[in-house]
Protein backbone atom coordinates (compact mmCIF):
# COMPACT_ATOMS: atom_id res chain seq x y z
CA UNK A 1 0.00 0.00 0.00
CA UNK A 2 1.22 3.37 -1.06
CA UNK A 3 2.52 6.09 1.54
CA UNK A 4 -0.52 8.36 0.48
CA UNK A 5 -2.73 5.63 1.91
CA UNK A 6 -1.67 5.33 5.20
CA UNK A 7 -3.39 6.65 8.35
CA UNK A 8 -7.36 6.97 8.41
CA UNK A 9 -6.79 6.86 4.26
CA UNK A 10 -5.82 3.13 4.37
CA UNK A 11 -8.08 0.47 3.05
CA UNK A 12 -8.24 -2.52 1.70
CA UNK A 13 -10.17 -3.12 -2.05
CA UNK A 14 -13.98 -4.13 -1.05
CA UNK A 15 -14.57 -8.05 -2.30
CA UNK A 16 -17.84 -5.77 -3.54
CA UNK A 17 -18.60 -2.34 -4.70
CA UNK A 18 -22.13 -0.06 -4.30
CA UNK A 19 -21.59 1.02 -8.18
CA UNK A 20 -19.31 0.01 -11.07
CA UNK A 21 -19.15 3.66 -11.80
CA UNK A 22 -18.95 6.93 -9.77
CA UNK A 23 -18.63 10.20 -11.78
CA UNK A 24 -17.54 13.49 -9.84
CA UNK A 25 -18.97 16.71 -11.93
CA UNK A 26 -21.87 16.79 -14.53
CA UNK A 27 -20.02 19.36 -16.73
CA UNK A 28 -19.54 17.56 -20.69
CA UNK A 29 -17.31 15.11 -19.58
CA UNK A 30 -18.79 13.73 -16.63
CA UNK A 31 -22.38 14.06 -18.53
CA UNK A 32 -21.32 11.63 -21.70
CA UNK A 33 -19.40 9.23 -18.52
CA UNK A 34 -22.22 9.10 -17.04
CA UNK A 35 -24.53 8.50 -20.23
CA UNK A 36 -22.21 5.83 -21.88
CA UNK A 37 -22.09 4.39 -18.45
CA UNK A 38 -26.03 3.83 -18.04
CA UNK A 39 -26.18 2.88 -21.82
CA UNK A 40 -24.27 -0.17 -20.88
CA UNK A 41 -26.29 -0.95 -18.10
CA UNK A 42 -23.70 -0.02 -15.49
CA UNK A 43 -24.46 0.86 -12.24
CA UNK A 44 -23.66 4.51 -12.28
CA UNK A 45 -23.92 7.52 -9.78
CA UNK A 46 -23.02 11.32 -11.03
CA UNK A 47 -21.91 13.61 -8.27
CA UNK A 48 -22.60 17.17 -9.08
CA UNK A 49 -22.24 19.92 -6.31
CA UNK A 50 -22.82 23.18 -8.19
CA UNK A 51 -25.77 23.70 -11.52
CA UNK A 52 -25.82 20.56 -14.22
CA UNK A 53 -24.05 21.34 -17.07
CA UNK A 54 -21.06 22.89 -15.66
CA UNK A 55 -19.16 25.73 -16.54
CA UNK A 56 -19.92 25.04 -20.99
CA UNK A 57 -23.73 26.03 -20.19
CA UNK A 58 -23.67 28.20 -17.15
CA UNK A 59 -21.21 30.43 -17.55
CA UNK A 60 -18.90 29.15 -20.84
CA UNK A 61 -19.79 28.25 -24.28
CA UNK A 62 -23.93 28.80 -24.03
CA UNK A 63 -23.65 32.49 -22.56
CA UNK A 64 -21.06 33.96 -24.26
CA UNK A 65 -22.62 32.76 -27.84
CA UNK A 66 -25.66 34.38 -26.82
CA UNK A 67 -24.18 37.29 -25.97
CA UNK A 68 -22.17 37.40 -29.48
CA UNK A 69 -25.63 36.71 -31.14
CA UNK A 70 -26.82 39.87 -29.13
CA UNK A 71 -23.46 42.09 -30.16
CA UNK A 72 -23.85 40.70 -33.87
CA UNK A 73 -27.52 42.09 -34.44
CA UNK A 74 -26.47 45.21 -33.22
CA UNK A 75 -23.17 45.40 -35.17
CA UNK A 76 -25.75 44.51 -38.41
CA UNK A 77 -28.23 47.12 -37.95
CA UNK A 78 -25.22 49.92 -37.63
CA UNK A 79 -24.20 47.86 -41.20
CA UNK A 80 -27.66 47.84 -42.83
CA UNK A 81 -27.03 50.88 -44.54
CA UNK A 82 -24.71 49.07 -47.04
CA UNK A 83 -27.83 46.98 -48.25
CA UNK A 84 -30.01 49.64 -48.83
CA UNK A 85 -31.67 50.18 -45.38
CA UNK A 86 -31.26 53.10 -43.40
CA UNK A 87 -31.37 52.49 -39.56
CA UNK A 88 -30.34 54.84 -36.65
CA UNK A 89 -27.70 54.02 -34.32
CA UNK A 90 -28.97 50.92 -32.17
CA UNK A 91 -30.25 51.39 -28.96
CA UNK A 92 -28.45 48.64 -26.44
CA UNK A 93 -31.14 47.63 -23.79
CA UNK A 94 -28.37 45.98 -21.71
CA UNK A 95 -30.58 44.05 -18.75
CA UNK A 96 -32.80 42.38 -21.98
CA UNK A 97 -29.25 41.62 -23.51
CA UNK A 98 -28.43 39.42 -20.04
CA UNK A 99 -32.17 38.33 -19.97
CA UNK A 100 -31.29 36.88 -23.31
CA UNK A 101 -28.52 34.77 -21.89
CA UNK A 102 -30.38 33.85 -19.36
CA UNK A 103 -33.19 32.49 -21.42
CA UNK A 104 -30.66 30.73 -23.43
CA UNK A 105 -29.28 28.71 -20.44
CA UNK A 106 -32.67 28.17 -18.87
CA UNK A 107 -34.11 26.78 -22.47
CA UNK A 108 -31.12 24.31 -22.88
CA UNK A 109 -30.97 23.38 -19.06
CA UNK A 110 -33.09 20.37 -19.67
CA UNK A 111 -30.83 18.43 -21.85
CA UNK A 112 -28.51 18.29 -18.67
CA UNK A 113 -31.17 18.07 -16.16
CA UNK A 114 -31.14 16.10 -12.63
CA UNK A 115 -34.33 14.66 -14.64
CA UNK A 116 -32.93 13.44 -17.86
CA UNK A 117 -30.56 11.61 -16.60
CA UNK A 118 -32.29 10.04 -13.96
CA UNK A 119 -34.50 9.04 -16.84
CA UNK A 120 -31.71 7.73 -18.60
CA UNK A 121 -30.42 5.22 -15.24
CA UNK A 122 -27.80 7.22 -13.79
CA UNK A 123 -28.33 8.08 -10.48
CA UNK A 124 -27.81 11.82 -9.88
CA UNK A 125 -26.53 13.09 -6.51
CA UNK A 126 -26.04 16.53 -5.56
CA UNK A 127 -23.42 17.39 -3.05
CA UNK A 128 -19.50 17.84 -2.49
CA UNK A 129 -17.72 14.55 -3.38
CA UNK A 130 -14.41 13.88 -1.38
CA UNK A 131 -12.37 10.55 -1.96
CA UNK A 132 -11.67 8.73 1.23
CA UNK A 133 -9.56 6.18 -0.55
CA UNK A 134 -9.23 5.12 -3.61
CA UNK A 135 -12.55 3.03 -3.88
CA UNK A 136 -14.55 5.34 -1.75
CA UNK A 137 -16.53 8.43 -2.20
CA UNK A 138 -18.22 10.43 0.55
CA UNK A 139 -20.31 13.36 -0.56
CA UNK A 140 -21.35 16.31 1.76
CA UNK A 141 -25.11 16.38 0.09
CA UNK A 142 -26.27 19.82 -0.92
CA UNK A 143 -29.59 18.81 0.90
CA UNK A 144 -28.04 18.01 4.31
CA UNK A 145 -26.32 14.26 5.25
CA UNK A 146 -23.18 12.70 3.77
CA UNK A 147 -23.47 9.47 1.68
CA UNK A 148 -20.91 7.17 1.41
CA UNK A 149 -19.78 5.37 -2.12
CA UNK A 150 -17.48 2.31 -3.28
CA UNK A 151 -17.41 2.34 -6.88
CA UNK A 152 -15.19 -0.31 -8.95
CA UNK A 153 -13.97 2.70 -11.60
CA UNK A 154 -13.61 6.39 -10.37
CA UNK A 155 -14.34 9.61 -13.20
CA UNK A 156 -12.57 12.25 -12.13
CA UNK A 157 -14.57 15.51 -14.20
CA UNK A 158 -13.70 18.17 -12.00
CA UNK A 159 -13.20 21.12 -14.27
CA UNK A 160 -11.21 23.77 -14.91
CA UNK A 161 -11.26 27.52 -13.07
CA UNK A 162 -10.31 31.47 -14.33
CA UNK A 163 -6.78 31.84 -13.85
CA UNK A 164 -6.26 34.50 -11.52
CA UNK A 165 -2.11 36.04 -11.47
CA UNK A 166 -0.72 36.83 -8.22
CA UNK A 167 -0.25 40.59 -9.11
CA UNK A 168 0.16 43.93 -7.44
CA UNK A 169 -2.93 45.44 -6.72
CA UNK A 170 -5.36 43.31 -8.11
CA UNK A 171 -6.97 42.82 -4.91
CA UNK A 172 -8.03 46.07 -4.97
CA UNK A 173 -9.48 46.04 -8.29
CA UNK A 174 -13.32 44.35 -8.92
CA UNK A 175 -12.52 42.79 -11.84
CA UNK A 176 -14.86 39.72 -13.33
CA UNK A 177 -13.91 36.41 -14.92
CA UNK A 178 -15.77 34.60 -17.50
CA UNK A 179 -17.15 32.56 -14.78
CA UNK A 180 -18.32 35.59 -12.98
CA UNK A 181 -18.94 38.34 -15.39
CA UNK A 182 -22.69 36.85 -16.01
CA UNK A 183 -24.12 37.34 -12.47
CA UNK A 184 -22.14 40.81 -12.20
CA UNK A 185 -23.61 42.11 -15.45
CA UNK A 186 -26.89 40.77 -14.77
CA UNK A 187 -27.35 43.90 -12.89
CA UNK A 188 -25.93 46.40 -14.90
CA UNK A 189 -27.95 48.82 -16.47
CA UNK A 190 -25.54 49.65 -19.53
CA UNK A 191 -22.20 47.86 -20.59
CA UNK A 192 -19.25 49.18 -18.84
CA UNK A 193 -17.68 52.66 -20.59
CA UNK A 194 -14.28 51.77 -20.35
CA UNK A 195 -13.34 48.08 -20.21
CA UNK A 196 -10.09 46.34 -20.23
CA UNK A 197 -9.62 42.76 -21.51
CA UNK A 198 -6.83 40.53 -20.26
CA UNK A 199 -6.04 38.13 -22.71
CA UNK A 200 -6.32 37.26 -26.44
CA UNK A 201 -7.09 33.99 -26.50
CA UNK A 202 -10.12 32.93 -27.82
CA UNK A 203 -12.07 33.79 -24.99
CA UNK A 204 -10.62 37.33 -24.59
CA UNK A 205 -11.09 38.15 -28.41
CA UNK A 206 -14.78 37.24 -28.68
CA UNK A 207 -15.75 39.18 -25.57
CA UNK A 208 -13.94 41.97 -26.15
CA UNK A 209 -15.51 41.87 -29.48
CA UNK A 210 -18.86 41.30 -28.28
CA UNK A 211 -18.67 44.31 -25.54
CA UNK A 212 -17.35 46.82 -27.97
CA UNK A 213 -20.13 46.03 -30.29
CA UNK A 214 -22.29 46.41 -27.20
CA UNK A 215 -21.39 50.16 -26.53
CA UNK A 216 -18.18 49.87 -24.63
CA UNK A 217 -14.62 51.05 -25.45
CA UNK A 218 -12.22 48.22 -25.30
CA UNK A 219 -8.61 48.03 -24.84
CA UNK A 220 -7.08 44.22 -25.15
CA UNK A 221 -3.60 43.36 -24.20
CA UNK A 222 -1.70 40.17 -24.89
CA UNK A 223 1.37 39.26 -23.45
CA UNK A 224 2.41 37.46 -26.51
CA UNK A 225 3.65 39.03 -29.73
CA UNK A 226 0.11 38.25 -31.43
CA UNK A 227 -3.71 37.40 -30.55
CA UNK A 228 -4.46 33.51 -30.53
CA UNK A 229 -0.46 32.15 -30.68
CA UNK A 230 -1.46 28.65 -30.66
CA UNK A 231 -3.32 29.65 -34.43
CA UNK A 232 -1.63 30.11 -38.05
CA UNK A 233 0.14 33.74 -37.67
CA UNK A 234 -2.43 34.95 -40.99
CA UNK A 235 -5.48 33.52 -38.60
CA UNK A 236 -3.42 36.11 -35.52
CA UNK A 237 -3.36 38.80 -38.28
CA UNK A 238 -7.16 38.81 -39.57
CA UNK A 239 -8.61 38.59 -35.90
CA UNK A 240 -6.78 41.39 -34.83
CA UNK A 241 -7.48 43.71 -38.38
CA UNK A 242 -11.37 42.93 -37.51
CA UNK A 243 -11.24 43.97 -33.59
CA UNK A 244 -8.92 46.62 -34.70
CA UNK A 245 -12.31 48.06 -37.80
CA UNK A 246 -14.15 47.70 -34.69
CA UNK A 247 -12.52 50.51 -32.59
CA UNK A 248 -10.88 47.78 -30.33
CA UNK A 249 -7.59 48.91 -29.05
CA UNK A 250 -4.58 45.73 -29.00
CA UNK A 251 -1.73 45.80 -27.37
CA UNK A 252 0.23 42.77 -28.14
CA UNK A 253 3.55 41.97 -26.63
CA UNK A 254 2.45 43.89 -23.95
CA UNK A 255 2.22 42.67 -19.97
CA UNK A 256 -0.08 43.99 -16.65
CA UNK A 257 2.40 44.30 -14.12
CA UNK A 258 -0.18 46.06 -11.34
CA UNK A 259 -3.22 47.83 -10.42
CA UNK A 260 -4.39 50.74 -8.96
CA UNK A 261 -8.12 51.10 -8.18
CA UNK A 262 -8.63 51.93 -12.36
CA UNK A 263 -5.51 51.41 -14.30
CA UNK A 264 -3.50 48.68 -14.68
CA UNK A 265 0.48 49.55 -15.62
CA UNK A 266 2.04 47.44 -18.54
CA UNK A 267 5.08 47.13 -19.40
CA UNK A 268 5.94 46.62 -23.35
CA UNK A 269 8.81 46.40 -24.98
CA UNK A 270 9.35 50.42 -25.37
CA UNK A 271 8.77 51.31 -21.96
CA UNK A 272 5.68 51.06 -19.47
CA UNK A 273 1.56 52.58 -19.69
CA UNK A 274 -0.44 53.43 -17.71
CA UNK A 275 -4.33 52.11 -19.06
CA UNK A 276 -7.29 52.99 -17.23
CA UNK A 277 -11.06 51.05 -17.02
CA UNK A 278 -13.62 51.03 -15.68
CA UNK A 279 -13.92 47.40 -15.66
CA UNK A 280 -11.44 45.10 -15.56
CA UNK A 281 -12.04 41.17 -17.04
CA UNK A 282 -9.31 38.61 -16.35
CA UNK A 283 -9.55 36.37 -19.71
CA UNK A 284 -5.32 34.77 -18.94
CA UNK A 285 -6.66 31.07 -19.32
CA UNK A 286 -7.93 28.04 -16.82
CA UNK A 287 -6.62 25.99 -14.31
CA UNK A 288 -7.66 22.40 -13.43
CA UNK A 289 -9.85 22.25 -10.74
CA UNK A 290 -8.16 20.21 -8.63
CA UNK A 291 -8.41 21.13 -4.88
CA UNK A 292 -11.05 19.95 -2.48
CA UNK A 293 -11.91 16.41 -3.84
CA UNK A 294 -9.21 14.33 -1.26
CA UNK A 295 -7.02 13.82 -4.32
CA UNK A 296 -3.78 15.25 -3.09
CA UNK A 297 -4.15 12.80 0.13
CA UNK A 298 -4.34 10.03 -2.38
CA UNK A 299 -0.98 11.22 -4.30
CA UNK A 300 -3.50 12.01 -7.72
CA UNK A 301 -2.44 15.31 -7.52
CA UNK A 302 1.44 17.10 -7.10
CA UNK A 303 2.47 20.50 -7.31
CA UNK A 304 -1.53 21.14 -8.48
CA UNK A 305 -1.18 18.99 -11.39
CA UNK A 306 -2.89 15.66 -12.31
CA UNK A 307 -1.36 13.27 -14.46
CA UNK A 308 -3.30 10.72 -16.71
CA UNK A 309 -1.54 8.50 -19.09
CA UNK A 310 -2.81 7.78 -22.75
CA UNK A 311 -5.30 6.16 -21.44
CA UNK A 312 -6.67 8.85 -18.83
CA UNK A 313 -5.90 6.58 -16.07
CA UNK A 314 -4.10 8.52 -13.17
CA UNK A 315 -1.57 6.68 -10.69
CA UNK A 316 -4.64 4.66 -9.83
CA UNK A 317 -5.86 2.84 -12.91
CA UNK A 318 -9.40 2.48 -11.68
CA UNK A 319 -9.32 6.25 -10.89
CA UNK A 320 -9.74 8.08 -14.34
CA UNK A 321 -9.80 11.49 -15.66
CA UNK A 322 -11.86 13.65 -18.24
CA UNK A 323 -12.29 17.01 -19.67
CA UNK A 324 -10.74 20.43 -18.64
CA UNK A 325 -9.15 18.96 -15.64
CA UNK A 326 -6.87 16.70 -17.51
CA UNK A 327 -6.48 18.87 -20.71
CA UNK A 328 -4.46 19.57 -23.32
CA UNK A 329 -7.47 21.32 -25.10
CA UNK A 330 -9.85 22.75 -22.76
CA UNK A 331 -12.87 22.40 -25.31
CA UNK A 332 -16.38 21.08 -24.62
CA UNK A 333 -16.34 18.65 -27.96
CA UNK A 334 -12.72 17.34 -26.38
CA UNK A 335 -14.54 16.34 -23.09
CA UNK A 336 -17.09 14.71 -24.41
CA UNK A 337 -14.88 13.05 -26.75
CA UNK A 338 -12.50 11.93 -23.99
CA UNK A 339 -15.73 10.81 -21.71
CA UNK A 340 -15.56 7.70 -24.43
CA UNK A 341 -12.48 6.77 -23.58
CA UNK A 342 -12.54 7.55 -19.79
CA UNK A 343 -16.26 5.25 -19.35
CA UNK A 344 -14.90 2.74 -21.92
CA UNK A 345 -11.70 2.01 -20.27
CA UNK A 346 -13.22 2.39 -16.22
CA UNK A 347 -15.71 0.22 -17.10
CA UNK A 348 -14.09 -2.83 -19.52
CA UNK A 349 -10.03 -1.12 -19.17
CA UNK A 350 -8.73 -4.73 -17.29
CA UNK A 351 -10.06 -6.53 -20.50
CA UNK A 352 -9.25 -3.96 -23.46
CA UNK A 353 -8.11 -0.23 -23.10
CA UNK A 354 -8.28 2.33 -25.48
CA UNK A 355 -5.56 5.84 -25.61
CA UNK A 356 -7.40 8.48 -26.36
CA UNK A 357 -6.96 10.06 -29.99
CA UNK A 358 -5.62 13.52 -30.26
CA UNK A 359 -4.82 13.56 -34.06
CA UNK A 360 -7.80 15.73 -34.98
CA UNK A 361 -8.91 18.10 -32.82
CA UNK A 362 -11.01 20.69 -34.54
CA UNK A 363 -10.91 24.53 -32.91
CA UNK A 364 -13.40 27.59 -33.44
CA UNK A 365 -12.86 31.62 -32.30
CA UNK A 366 -16.58 32.94 -32.28
CA UNK A 367 -15.30 36.60 -33.57
CA UNK A 368 -16.62 38.02 -36.87
CA UNK A 369 -15.54 37.18 -38.78
CA UNK A 370 -14.81 33.56 -37.11
CA UNK A 371 -11.68 31.45 -37.55
CA UNK A 372 -11.39 27.75 -37.36
CA UNK A 373 -8.83 25.31 -37.56
CA UNK A 374 -8.21 21.76 -37.90
CA UNK A 375 -4.96 19.56 -37.82
CA UNK A 376 -1.56 20.55 -38.75
CA UNK A 377 -0.61 24.60 -39.02
CA UNK A 378 2.33 25.96 -41.23
CA UNK A 379 4.13 26.13 -37.52
CA UNK A 380 3.49 22.91 -36.36
CA UNK A 381 4.63 21.14 -39.55
CA UNK A 382 7.87 22.88 -40.00
CA UNK A 383 8.63 22.05 -35.98
CA UNK A 384 7.84 18.50 -36.66
CA UNK A 385 9.64 18.72 -39.84
CA UNK A 386 6.71 17.45 -41.88
CA UNK A 387 7.32 19.02 -45.60
CA UNK A 388 3.63 20.49 -46.65
CA UNK A 389 2.47 22.52 -49.69
CA UNK A 390 -0.01 25.29 -49.22
CA UNK A 391 -3.05 26.23 -51.39
CA UNK A 392 -5.58 29.11 -50.84
CA UNK A 393 -8.68 30.64 -51.55
CA UNK A 394 -9.55 34.10 -50.84
CA UNK A 395 -13.33 34.28 -49.70
CA UNK A 396 -13.69 37.55 -51.01
CA UNK A 397 -13.86 36.33 -54.30
CA UNK A 398 -16.76 33.50 -53.69
CA UNK A 399 -20.26 34.68 -54.82
CA UNK A 400 -22.18 33.94 -51.90
CA UNK A 401 -19.39 35.81 -49.22
CA UNK A 402 -20.24 39.07 -51.88
CA UNK A 403 -23.97 38.78 -51.99
CA UNK A 404 -23.78 38.78 -48.34
CA UNK A 405 -21.63 41.58 -47.25
CA UNK A 406 -18.96 38.87 -45.80
CA UNK A 407 -16.47 38.83 -48.53
CA UNK A 408 -13.53 38.80 -46.42
CA UNK A 409 -11.51 35.60 -44.91
CA UNK A 410 -9.74 32.75 -46.81
CA UNK A 411 -9.22 29.19 -46.92
CA UNK A 412 -5.91 27.70 -45.88
CA UNK A 413 -4.90 23.81 -46.37
CA UNK A 414 -2.03 21.96 -46.16
CA UNK A 415 -1.48 18.79 -48.11
CA UNK A 416 1.66 16.61 -48.50
CA UNK A 417 3.66 17.89 -51.28
CA UNK A 418 2.76 16.40 -54.70
CA UNK A 419 -0.65 14.82 -53.01
CA UNK A 420 -4.12 15.75 -52.44
CA UNK A 421 -4.24 14.49 -48.68
CA UNK A 422 -5.17 16.64 -46.37
CA UNK A 423 -2.98 17.72 -43.25
CA UNK A 424 -4.39 20.91 -41.88
CA UNK A 425 -7.00 23.58 -42.89
CA UNK A 426 -7.32 26.95 -41.33
CA UNK A 427 -10.30 29.29 -42.43
CA UNK A 428 -11.41 32.43 -41.53
CA UNK A 429 -14.76 33.64 -42.83
CA UNK A 430 -18.58 33.62 -42.48
CA UNK A 431 -19.52 30.36 -40.66
CA UNK A 432 -16.27 29.12 -40.50
CA UNK A 433 -16.64 26.80 -37.18
CA UNK A 434 -19.49 25.28 -40.04
CA UNK A 435 -17.18 25.52 -42.89
CA UNK A 436 -14.44 23.75 -41.43
CA UNK A 437 -16.47 20.08 -40.63
CA UNK A 438 -16.29 18.92 -44.10
CA UNK A 439 -12.60 19.18 -43.84
CA UNK A 440 -12.37 17.53 -40.52
CA UNK A 441 -14.79 14.29 -42.15
CA UNK A 442 -12.69 14.47 -44.88
CA UNK A 443 -8.81 13.87 -42.93
CA UNK A 444 -10.39 11.43 -40.69
CA UNK A 445 -11.70 9.49 -43.00
CA UNK A 446 -8.70 9.99 -45.51
CA UNK A 447 -10.62 12.30 -48.33
CA UNK A 448 -8.66 14.00 -50.48
CA UNK A 449 -8.46 17.36 -52.31
CA UNK A 450 -9.67 15.52 -55.50
CA UNK A 451 -12.71 13.68 -53.21
CA UNK A 452 -13.80 17.54 -52.02
CA UNK A 453 -13.91 18.83 -56.33
CA UNK A 454 -16.11 16.39 -56.80
CA UNK A 455 -18.40 16.49 -54.60
CA UNK A 456 -21.34 18.80 -55.62
CA UNK A 457 -21.72 21.95 -53.35
CA UNK A 458 -25.30 23.66 -53.57
CA UNK A 459 -24.66 27.24 -55.01
CA UNK A 460 -24.41 29.84 -53.73
CA UNK A 461 -23.46 28.98 -50.20
CA UNK A 462 -20.49 29.61 -47.80
CA UNK A 463 -19.47 25.83 -48.20
CA UNK A 464 -18.32 26.47 -52.01
CA UNK A 465 -15.10 27.90 -50.31
CA UNK A 466 -13.94 24.52 -49.75
CA UNK A 467 -14.33 23.33 -53.26
CA UNK A 468 -12.74 26.54 -54.25
CA UNK A 469 -10.17 25.85 -52.35
CA UNK A 470 -10.11 21.93 -53.82
CA UNK A 471 -9.99 23.36 -57.31
CA UNK A 472 -7.00 25.69 -56.36
CA UNK A 473 -4.65 22.47 -55.64
CA UNK A 474 -6.18 21.05 -58.50
CA UNK A 475 -5.00 23.62 -61.05
CA UNK A 476 -1.58 23.75 -59.14
CA UNK A 477 -1.16 20.20 -59.90
CA UNK A 478 -2.23 19.78 -63.79
CA UNK A 479 -0.90 17.04 -65.34
CA UNK A 480 1.31 19.45 -67.71
CA UNK A 481 2.39 16.65 -69.93
CA UNK A 482 -1.20 15.13 -70.34
CA UNK A 483 -2.82 18.41 -71.04
CA UNK A 484 0.13 19.29 -73.87
CA UNK A 485 -0.92 15.87 -75.31
CA UNK A 486 -4.59 16.63 -75.59
CA UNK A 487 -3.75 20.55 -76.81
CA UNK A 488 -2.24 18.29 -79.69
CA UNK A 489 -4.52 15.23 -80.10
CA UNK A 490 -8.03 18.19 -80.15
CA UNK A 491 -5.62 20.37 -82.85
CA UNK A 492 -5.22 17.14 -85.11
CA UNK A 493 -9.05 16.96 -84.67
CA UNK A 494 -10.06 19.92 -86.08
CA UNK A 495 -7.66 19.02 -89.30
Amino acid sequence: MDQALQGESLMEKPRRFDRNLVVIGAGAAGLVSAYIAAAVKAGVTLIEAGAMGGDCLNTGCVPSKALIKCARIAQQAREAEKFGVELSEPRVDFPRVMLHVRESIAAIEPHDSVERYTGLGVEVLQGRARLVDPWTVKIALNSGGEQVLTARAIILATGAEPLVPPLPGLDNVDFVTSDTLWEKFAGLDRVPEKLLVLGGGAVGCELAQAFARLGSRVTLVEKAERLLPLEEREVSEAVEQSLNAEGIEVFTAHEAVSFEKASAKVRAPDGERLLEFDQLLLALGRRARVSGFGLEALGIVEDGKLQTDPYLRTRYPHILAAGDLVGPHQFTHMAAHQAWYAAVNGLFGDLKKFAVDYSLVPRAVFVDPEAASVGLGEQQAAERNIPYEVTRYGIDDLDRAIVDGAARGFVKVLTVPGKDRILGVSIVGENAAELIAEFVLAIKHGLGMNKILGTIHIYPTMAEANKYAAGNWKRAHAPERILRLLERFHRWRRG
